[in-house]
């Protein structure tokens, strides 16, 4: 029950945190285009991939807390189900140059973001 608690608390400052930078990156360059999502995509797959190879080539990082930060605050951080909903939205518009960019923008930089978040963490561990 205790597990339980604990994600569902990171669960709910990560949806925080992502309308947050969602809200401000929106401020910043405009709602045309999903640029607060993707962002919040990148830099989760970036965090869950060096969470996830650190918590198992160290003791750095418990099973608990991998747990806590990656289903839990990551989890509600990342929103494929926002990914997918502006997506749709395009190309109801008819906007299948934005619809399509946008699904060649986040699978790719979250991808390089997940093998980034593998190296920084293999360099910073030394494995």
């Amino acid at each position: 029950m205790k597990e339980f608690l604990l994600v569902c608390l990171a669960g709910a400052a990560g949806t925080g945190a992502r309308f947050a930078l969602s809200t401000g990156i929106g401020a910043l360059l405009g709602t045309q285009f999903p640029y607060g999502t993707i962002l919040v995509n990148v830099l989760g797959s970036f965090a869950i991939a060096a969470i996830a190879y650190t918590s198992t080539v160290s003791d750095l990082i418990t099973p608990a807390v991998r747990l806590v930060l990656t289903t839990g605050f990551l989890g509600g951080f990342t929103t494929y189900s926002a990914f997918n909903q502006e997506t749709l939205m395009c190309l109801q518009q008819q906007l299948w140059g934005r619809a399509v960019l946008n699904v060649v923008i986040t699978m790719v930089a979250c991808l390089i973001a997940g093998f980034g978040g593998l190296v920084v963490a293999r360099r910073l561990l030394g494995t």
